[in-house]
């Protein structure tokens, strides 16, 4: 009696096991393939949203002690723009303007909601700034700064 209690448990351990080991689809090897579904687009919280300002109105560059820092004014169409950086461009022209020594930036802002007043220029300027390290520009001998209409050149 024990011993078919025995064989009994061992006969259901090894059953319970093949799953495992691929017996249960009649394969003994591993074929199966892991896929992830992923958006063409990428996923939102990767995405640039921002459009490029309007028009780049002024550029200048700051020197510190550890580098430089880069000052821009935009120009939006209207009020209420917000989270406005300086983004590195990653255009098609990069590699050309990395060996002429050009750094380029594209003005990045948020929209405002639709229907915002236009306003005067004065209030709806952008002021944005971003540092560069003394070894990031030892290559650099221009850094342009590009808008939707319109694009600043500043030497260093």
């Amino acid at each position: 009696m024990l011993a078919r209690l025995f064989l009994s448990a061992a006969a259901i351990s090894v059953l319970g096991g093949c799953g495992n080991f691929g017996f249960g689809n009649f394969s003994l090897g591993n074929n199966s393939e892991l896929v992830a579904l992923h958006p063409r687009e990428g996923y939102a919280e990767d995405r640039e949203w921002r459009e490029s300002v309007a028009q780049v109105t002024a550029l200048r560059i700051e020197r510190t002690a550890l580098g430089a820092i880069v000052h821009a004014r935009g120009l939006p169409p209207r009020q209420g723009y917000w989270d406005a950086e300086l983004v590195a461009d990653s255009g098609s022209d990069n590699d050309a303007d990395a060996a002429a020594g050009i750094k380029s930036y594209v003005f990045r802002i948020a929209p405002s909601v639709p229907g915002t007043r236009s306003g005067p220029e004065r209030s709806r300027e952008v002021y944005v700034a971003t540092f560069l390290s003394t070894a990031a520009l030892d290559d650099i001998t221009r850094i342009r700064v590009v808008g939707t209409n319109n694009s600043m050149v500043v030497r260093r």
